[in-house]
């Protein structure tokens, strides 16, 4: 008789970085059944699941779940997992399941990883939309960057001005004050790795964020890039 591992719920939280973190972006942790894993593989670690890869269509969250199975990095110490360490971990969608397998630390191989776990593949879609969804423990600057990838996205500005995302796109660059929201881009043709250059949003809770952003969009939408940001 064939037997199958039980059926686990994932639940995701967000979590602030810690003051002296060098990425400044929230992070979002994966609990399974109430248990919070990176506590318990990689205590010491961060989240790699910032706030910023989860402002794209579904199909591009970090724990999204597609038949092909992917390799994701669930946390890192502040650092490149390359060269620092960190835990992964195979992510597929089997039918009406999620599966996660081939737990792995890079960060201390002597650590037990979990087996194979398996999601209600409902319920896990389910617990991504809402933790996307879920806004309520945003700093300021943190509804900042999210309304800004979000009205840029809806504008031709890239394909305008020949630009495309750097890294992490738009991101947290510091809290607390002064606050501050980076938008890392490309510019130039790809196949010449094109130019680096950026635009920083400050952000303050004198007055309301969405002003603040309608403000900084209609600023650097009407001027070209190559003039008014900053780069190298």
């Amino acid at each position: 008789m064939e037997h199958f591992a039980p059926v686990s719920v994932l639940a995701l939280r967000p979590a602030l970085p810690r003051p002296q973190a060098v990425r400044k972006g929230a992070g979002i942790r994966p609990l399974i059944d109430g248990r919070d894993v990176l506590a318990e593989t990689h205590p010491d670690g961060d989240s790699s699941c910032y706030q910023e890869k989860w402002l794209g269509p579904p199909e591009t969250w970090p724990l999204s779940a597609a038949p092909e199975p992917r390799r994701v990095e669930l946390s890192n110490n502040d650092c490149d997992t390359g060269c620092c360490g960190g835990v992964f971990v195979t992510i597929r969608r089997r039918d009406d399941r999620v599966e996660w397998t081939d737990w792995e630390n890079t960060n201390d191989i002597r650590v037990p990883m979990p087996s194979e776990v398996r999601f209600d593949a409902a319920q896990y879609d389910a617990e991504l939309a809402r933790a996307v969804a879920d806004h309520g423990w945003e700093e300021p600057v943190d509804t900042a960057a999210r309304l800004l990838a979000h009205r840029i996205a809806a504008t031709d500005w890239y394909e305008r001005w020949d630009c495309r995302p750097f890294a992490h796109g738009i991101s947290v660059q510091e809290r607390g004050e002064p606050a501050r929201v980076v938008m890392s881009f490309l510019t130039g043709r790809s196949d010449e790795g094109g130019a680096y250059r950026w635009h920083v949003m400050p952000v303050t809770e004198r007055e309301p964020v969405d002003e603040q952003v309608r403000r900084f969009v209609e600023r650097i939408t009407a001027t070209d890039p190559r003039e008014s940001a900053e780069g190298h």
